[in-house]
């Protein structure tokens, strides 16, 4: 299971962390990462994780988010600061039997987590 935490609703200019823990997969996962489904659009990748660790992060995305994981504790981090709202949308965590495309950060997906709903207000 990939169980996804800390969503919400926030000004622009706030912050939200959200948390996803890695549980219980047939496989071990060679790629993780973060998607973003805003209203009407297609989901997109925001950041990925690599089986060495490696993290590669949207470069519209750098200076504001970070993505970091505590591999003792099987968890992906995505920390977002100066939210806009324009980042509105569901954020998903996702994990893949197959490794990351380097320096890509969207992934072929084998497992979805339920998403969890970020809503920035102007």
């Amino acid at each position: 299971q990939l169980a996804l935490s800390g969503g919400g609703s926030v000004q622009a200019g706030g912050s939200l962390r959200l948390s996803c823990v890695i549980t219980g997969l047939t496989y071990r996962p060679y790629c993780m990462g973060w998607f973003r489904q805003a209203p009407g659009n297609w989901r997109e990748g925001v950041a990925t994780v690599d089986s060495n660790g490696i993290t590669t992060l949207d470069p519209s995305k750098k200076g504001r988010f970070t993505m970091s994981q505590d591999t003792a504790k099987n968890t992906l981090y995505l920390q977002m600061n100066s939210l806009k709202p324009e980042d509105t949308g569901m954020y998903y965590c996702a994990a893949s039997e197959y490794d990351c495309y380097h320096g890509s950060w969207s992934f072929d997906v084998t497992y979805w987590g339920k998403g969890t709903q970020v809503t920035i207000s102007s």
